[in-house]
């Protein structure tokens, strides 16, 4: 039984790890921390008391519970210094925070080369996700003329998402670099044509009422193909997390993505 700690435990997508990790009987829930604490993580989440109270203390808590595994579902701003705490203390990372740099992943890599602790990357755990960004990276090989609109909830920190940067970046493996639309083309307003990496345009949209949620939009000569995943809720991204937190210590250094794992 693989031992998890949940850090962030108190946010939405932290609640339904601990939901996620409570209800799954090769996952042992040890621990759960956030800014907010003194509650028991059951009874957080709606189910009868785990025994497992959310502390605000990190490193204590990694000394006190002893966890194989820390999911991560933070902010882009603390996540980075989570997951080399995680590591410098034999703990592997799962993290589902978006908004870490290659700087940043690089750093991540390096430690867990050096510590022989093996961490884990998903800017998507959502199953569908992950095929749609394999599917799109499959279409790019025919129809090279791609833009992506991303669509989340307001409360989203950084734009465009991890999961927009992760399918550009595939694309661009089997993709030639090229400007795409009318070479003259002149934004009217600054941004109107979106973020560019490597000549793919990605929008983002942020309004209450989504999810996650992301089409890829191919055009070609007299037609066009979309590829879209939809996540209503929370859970959709559960069984990714769940299979991460149970492959996790077989792997080595840094793993980036889900399709890895399945």
């Amino acid at each position: 039984m693989t031992k998890v700690l949940v850090n962030g435990a108190c946010g939405r997508m932290g609640q339904a790890v601990v939901k996620a990790v409570l209800s799954d009987d090769e996952l042992e829930l040890v621990g759960a921390v956030d800014l907010r604490g003194g509650m028991d993580a059951g009874e957080l989440v709606g189910l009868p008391k785990a025994g497992v109270t959310v502390t605000t203390d990190l490193v204590k808590t990694f000394d006190d519970a002893k966890p194989e595994v820390m999911v991560d579902f933070t902010r882009p701003d603390v996540v980075l210094g989570n997951a080399l705490t995680a590591l410098k203390n034999g703990v592997s990372p799962v993290i589902g925070t978006t908004g870490l740099s290659s700087d940043d992943k690089e750093k991540i890599k390096k430690l867990a080369e050096e510590t022989g602790t093996p961490a884990f990357i998903a800017p998507n755990f959502a199953i569908g996700a992950v095929l749609m960004m394999v599917m799109a990276r499959e279409a790019a090989k025919y129809l090279p003329d791609v833009e992506i609109i991303e669509l989340h909830h307001d409360k989203k920190l950084d734009a465009p998402s991890g999961t927009a940067i992760q399918t550009a970046e595939m694309i661009g493996e089997v993709r030639r670099k090229h400007k795409q639309g009318h070479p003259d083309e002149k934004e009217k307003l600054a941004g109107a044509r979106g973020a560019d990496i490597d000549g793919i345009r990605i929008h983002s949209v942020r309004l209450p009422g989504y999810v996650a949620h992301q089409e890829v939009i191919f055009g070609g000569l007299g037609q066009t193909l979309t590829i879209r995943h939809d996540s209503m809720d929370r859970e959709s991204f559960m069984p990714g997390v769940v299979i991460a937190c149970k492959k996790i210590r077989s792997l080595k250094g840094l793993t980036v993505g889900l399709e890895k794992l399945l």
